[in-house]
């Protein structure tokens, strides 16, 4: 019974070779070894960093980015219903119009409400 896995080990066996081998052998092997000051000094555009890397971000950044999700299902939505549009016909340019215009009044809601400004 214990030979039908050995197919499975031997194909775990070399999975781990072939992903942790390139690690070892580029990161211990291959690679220079000459660390000095410069090499390990903090930096962050060339200069040290002068605040706390846990800063908090302002409200508006996750607006872009909530809004820049949006638009992007907006276009995966998008591609598959201009392919099927002869055969949904004009239920499908109702429905479809109506998810525009409803992403429409939350851009322009966003927009108003100053949230695409940066100062």
């Amino acid at each position: 019974m214990l030979e039908n896995y050995l197919p499975v080990l031997v194909f775990l066996a070399i999975g781990l070779m072939v992903g942790i081998g390139p690690i070892f052998l580029g990161g211990y092997l291959l690679a220079p070894h000459k660390p000095d000051a410069a090499k390990n000094s903090p930096f962050e555009c060339g200069f040290e960093a002068f605040e706390d890397s846990r800063m908090k971000f302002d409200v508006r950044y996750y607006l872009v980015a909530i809004l820049f999700i949006i638009f992007d299902l907006e276009i995966a939505f998008l591609f598959p219903w201009a392919i099927v549009l002869d055969e949904i016909g004009m239920f499908g340019l109702i429905a479809m119009g109506i998810f525009l215009g409803i992403l429409v009044i939350g851009f322009v809601y966003e927009w108003k409400k100053g949230a695409l400004e940066w100062e």
